[in-house]
This record gives C-alpha cells, sequence and structure tokens, in this order.
C-alpha cells in the first residue's frame, strides 16, 4: 500500500480571460498507509483538484507530491500505481459487468486466468456475482457504483481515490454505500483518500478528515477531534448538522466572576441583552479576552429546556419565541428569535412546543467554543 505526502501543493489555473485562479494554496497533507482519509468541503473548495494533482491528471504549479517517499511530481498517471473512481461512473453500456472490471485488466494484457480470478474475488466482494452477465442498463444505481468499484479494486493499486462517487445516490442508497465502501475498506487494507462536500458521509467514513475552504486545509484530525474541537469558525459551522451557533459579543468582569455579554442595546438592564456566566474554572487564554470583543459558539444539542440540561444554573438561561420547529424523529429542532437573535436548539420530542410560543432555553455553557473575530481562530 502506500503513504502520501502533499507538501506546499498550490494549482493556479488560467481563467478564459487569462487571470489566475489559484484553486488550491499552499496545502500540505500526510495520508498514512492503509488509511481512509476523508477531504471535505463545500463546491468548489479544491477537493477535486488536490485529488486530480496526486492522481496526476493535472500539472502542479507549486509544492510537492510523495507516494511512498519518491516525489512523483513529473510521473504520469500510468506510473503512479493509482486508481479513481469518478463521480459519475463511465461504465462501457454495450459490454457486460464482467467485461467492464476487466476491462483494464485486459488493456495491459493480463493473462486470461488471472484476469478470471480477480474479476471473480472483486465480484464476490462487492455482491456483483449474480449479476456479472447483465449489461449497466440492468443495474440499480447502487449496482453501478460497485461496478465501478471493482473496476478499480482489480488492478490492486497502492492507492485508492474516490471523487464524490455517492452523490448521485438517493439517500437509503448513499446509507448502504458508505457501509460497503467502509467494508471494503477493511476488507483491503489499502489507502484511500475520498471527496465530499456531505458532512454526515466524511464523518461515518473517514478515520481522519480534512476541512477545505477556498484551496486551503482548515483542519486535519479525526472525526470527532473536528466536531468537539473545531480549528475556527468556518469548521465549527460547516461540520455539525443543524450548524454551530455564533453569538458576537464581549467578556466582562463583573463581582468576581466572568460573564458573556452580547452587543445588543447600550442599557445593560435590557431584556434584550443576552448575558450569561461563564464557569468559575477559566483558561488563561479565554480569561485574557476579558475586555475585548469574542464570539461565543454552542451547538443546538447544548441548548435546551432545564429539564433536558439538569445542573444547568439559571443565570445561563434565556427567553425566546419560536418561529419554525421541525420533528426529526427522537428529537427536535426549534428555531428561535428574539429581538436580536437568531439560533437553533435541539430538544427532546417530547418537549412539546408550537410555533409562535415564547420558551425558556439554558446555555450549557461547559460545551461553549470562543472564537477570535478577527483571526476566526479558536481560542477554547
Amino acid at each position: 500500500m502506500s503513504r502520501i505526502v502533499i507538501e506546499n501543493l498550490s494549482k493556479v489555473f488560467r481563467g478564459p480571460g487569462g487571470q489566475s485562479i489559484r484553486a488550491l494554496n499552499n496545502a500540505s497533507l500526510a495520508v498514512n498507509d492503509k488509511e481512509l482519509l476523508v477531504l471535505v468541503g463545500p463546491s468548489g473548495c479544491g477537493k477535486t483538484t488536490t485529488l486530480r494533482l496526486i492522481a496526476g491528471l493535472e500539472e502542479v504549479s507549486a509544492g510537492t507530491i510523495s507516494i511512498d517517499g519518491q516525489v512523483v511530481n513529473d510521473l504520469p498517471p500510468k506510473a503512479r500505481d493509482v486508481a479513481m473512481v469518478f463521480q459519475h461512473h463511465a461504465l462501457y453500456p454495450h459490454l457486460s459487468v464482467y467485461e467492464n472490471i476487466a476491462f483494464g485488466l485486459k488493456l495491459r494484457r493480463y493473462p486470461k486466468p488471472e484476469i478470471e480470478k480477480r474479476v471473480r474475488e472483486a465480484a464476490e466482494l462487492l455482491d456483483l456475482t449474480s449479476c456479472l452477465a447483465r449489461k449497466p442498463d440492468a443495474l440499480s444505481g447502487g449496482q453501478r457504483q460497485r461496478v465501478a468499484v471493482g473496476r478499480a479494486i482489480v488492478r490492486r493499486p497502492g492507492l485508492f481515490l474516490f471523487d464524490e462517487p455517492l452523490s448521485n445516490l438517493d439517500s437509503q442508497m448513499r446509507v448502504q454505500m458508505r457501509a460497503e465502501l467502509s467494508r471494503i475498506h477493511k476488507r483491503l487494507a489499502a489507502t484511500m483518500i475520498y471527496v465530499t462536500h456531505d458532512q454526515e458521509e466524511a464523518m461515518t467514513l473517514g478515520a481522519r478528515i480534512a476541512v477545505m475552504k477556498d484551496g486551503f486545509i482548515h483542519q486535519v484530525a479525526a472525526p470527532i477531534n473536528v466536531y468537539q474541537h473545531p480549528a475556527d469558525l468556518f469548521v465549527a459551522g460547516f461540520i455539525g448538522s443543524p450548524p454551530m451557533n455564533f453569538f458576537p459579543g464581549t467578556l466582562v468582569q463583573k463581582a468576581g466572576a466572568l460573564f458573556f455579554q452580547d452587543p445588543i442595546g447600550d442599557d445593560t438592564t435590557s431584556p434584550n441583552r443576552l448575558e450569561l456566566q461563564l464557569a468559575t474554572e477559566i483558561p488563561p487564554a479565554l480569561r485574557a479576552y476579558t475586555g475585548k470583543n469574542i464570539i461565543l459558539g454552542i451547538r443546538p444539542e447544548h441548548i435546551g429546556h432545564q429539564l433536558s440540561l439538569p445542573g444547568v444554573p439559571p443565570h445561563r438561561l434565556i427567553e425566546a419565541v419560536v418561529e419554525v420547529v421541525e420533528f426529526i424523529g427522537p428529537e427536535t429542532c426549534l428555531h428561535l428569535a428574539d429581538d436580536g437573535h437568531s439560533f437553533v436548539a435541539r430538544v427532546p420530542s417530547s418537549y412539546r412546543v408550537s410555533e409562535n410560543q415564547k420558551v425558556s432555553l439554558v446555555f450549557d455553557l461547559t460545551h461553549a467554543h470562543f472564537f477570535d473575530p478577527a483571526t476566526q481562530k479558536a481560542i477554547v
């Protein structure tokens, strides 16, 4: 298998008017041998460009790509021992499943017994044995995608690259295929890089995820660490559904305690002013922001009614009006507003509320995040 290292990688395209379009900015990343790493971010962030640079389908503008310690910038794609699965299946409609999977091996003039062996093994792994004689138009969307994966598997490459392979499937099929890809990764013990814009897909598939935006890699970590300890405002807002709530404000010292206050109104007694007392143990990095502007971030599941968040003191309570109620099975998402804030809370579905109802909610600030408004970096 393969270990991939990209260092200070950049890619600049030329626009129709000759202008420079920077798709990747000085990106550095290491993918361990046998690891499944997911590149995730919004459309146009540079995910697919990174994949195509690694595969050799695009020319590097700056930086290096190394596979198992060898710089491959100048190697053609066929010399990199890489197999790529694209968003579109690109199957040959006039060939059977067997012939589609075997096509690359035939081009490389593998012996017929070896082709037969590899195709049968891949078909068994992908549950396609009963479909080998069918043409692509007789397959479901999930089966076609598995054929595309099988075509890559039979080559036994050192590195698999997946470019949003599930984006054309319906939601139920996507969940099924995610589980199958995880199973395939464990069976093959292969190095894989997977690109998606779906953060749920990234969180469930990757051993680590790299979050990208505008050609920059913002954070690389295990999914749970990205969720619980986002590196900056973008990662905090992109990872999580519904996304994290943000409140700009100031840290103030009062009566020996530290409070977060929003900037609404000059009157500190205004009912619209959000004022929340922080925990007694304040990290020094956060205490250094006393008297300064700051951004409070809190996830919807850490805002709830007092029964759902026992032990949270009443001085972390806010009143708001319910604008929208979203029932999602065991939980309900409440879209709330007061005169100065809009935010989302996630509560148990047993908590019955209706639109336009005024509710009192508590903030569990033991799970709060704080960000520097100038750098947008996480403080704690």
